[in-house]
């Protein structure tokens, strides 16, 4: 069985889930790489797009699932306070200074 993390969801105060841990540490590690400090930040879609070149093959295999992750580890990093959310449209997001 594979090792689990708990994430937050800064939409659900309070509600915590067990996800695979060796797939957020990576869309993690590479989501704090690419996004950057201080407004205006980058929408999801520009931070899905930065995600791919470096995405582990090995546990993304030919990106599959991407989306799911980088919204699951958004949401986390968000709650977390890591992440910032700019009330722009389309959303944007960036790392607090």
């Amino acid at each position: 069985m594979a090792d689990k993390i708990e994430v937050e969801n800064v939409n659900l105060p309070g509600s915590v889930t067990r996800v695979d841990a060796a797939k957020y540490t990576a869309i993690r590690d590479l989501t704090l790489r690419v996004l950057p400090v201080g407004a205006p930040g980058m929408t999801a879609a520009e931070i899905k797009d930065a995600l791919r070149p470096d995405l582990p093959q090995d546990l993304f295999p030919g990106g599959k699932t991407l989306g799911w992750w980088q919204k699951c580890v958004q949401l986390d990093l968000e709650a977390k306070g890591l992440v910032t959310r700019a009330a722009t449209k389309p959303l944007t997001f960036y790392r607090p200074a």
